[in-house]
């Protein structure tokens, strides 16, 4: 009886204290990205996000690309770009008159993922968009493969990253051109069910880079690695059995290629026609 209340006691006790931390969160934010950060944080999706301090010092820019993709996979929508009230009032007129135009025109240029996919329809392996069906990449039998790409010539090449590991609004920017020719490199090769998520891409940059690897140079030879076991050894075409849930998880490689994921399980889906 005394355990059963010191357990209800203590779990009481860890609710008050992730309220707690919420609410001050939630105090030193000012704008609805710096809110939605607070949300995303309490929710258990903040792996990988800067702190609070550290974040709220971005450019609104800089922190809706940093809330991208943990945003999606809790299924919460990245609000416009804005500015703080203290950034609003530092600003001179002239200044806020040039900062109004840039901002607009940069989020023209960035359409938000649930946008992008709002004419789409889910089914199991297949997502249905008005320009086209994807489906389900699988992994494909060596004698699938288009001639040549086992050979030297195709190679995974990612420019090395040049900047601070602590700078997270110059690292996520990084990642993402990268993960965006990762994904059509394993597609080639026939190992769409053999990706990884951009969790598992981001953290394996953080763990490389931290030990003092090259990430670049890690997954060029990793790309070699698995072209020779493509030559010798056969694969299964998926290892589970699991689909995304909803197209939250889901956003755009390029016209011909989707990615969804749940941080843990990552999903590949190919243009149908390309």
């Amino acid at each position: 009886m005394h355990s059963r209340r010191g357990l209800c006691w203590l779990v009481a006790a860890l609710l008050s204290m992730e309220a707690s931390a919420n609410e001050r969160c939630l105090s030193a934010a000012d704008t609805d990205l710096e809110r939605l950060y607070c949300e995303v944080i309490s929710e258990g999706g903040g792996a990988g996000l800067p702190s609070q301090p550290d974040f709220n010092r971005n450019d609104p820019q800089v922190q809706a690309l940093l809330l991208k993709r943990p945003a999606q996979r809790l299924g919460l929508k990245v609000p416009k770009p804005t500015r703080s009230q203290n950034e609003q009032s530092a600003l001179t007129p002239q200044a806020a008159e040039r900062s109004e135009p840039r901002q607009e025109q940069q989020t023209q240029s960035e359409p938000e993922p649930k946008t992008e996919l709002a004419g789409c329809r889910l089914n199991g392996k297949r997502i249905r968009c008005s320009q086209g069906d994807y489906r389900l990449a699988e992994n494909q039998r060596k004698s699938a493969l288009e001639e040549g790409v086992l050979e030297p010539d195709n190679q995974l090449r990612l420019e090395p990253f040049e900047g601070s590991l602590e700078d997270e609004g110059a690292v996520i920017p990084y990642l993402s051109r990268a993960y965006d020719q990762y994904i059509p490199k394993m597609l080639r090769i026939g190992l769409g069910a053999n990706t990884m998520s951009f969790t598992a891409f981001h953290n394996a940059f953080h763990t490389l880079e931290g030990g003092g690897v090259d990430f670049s140079d890690r997954m060029a030879e990793t790309y070699e690695l698995l072209k020779q076991d493509r030559q010798q050894l056969g694969v299964k075409t998926r290892y589970h059995d699991d689909l995304p849930d909803n197209l939250s998880l889901c956003d755009f490689i390029n016209r011909d290629v989707l990615v969804c994921d749940n941080v843990g399980t990552n999903w590949v889906y190919v243009r149908a026609d390309r």
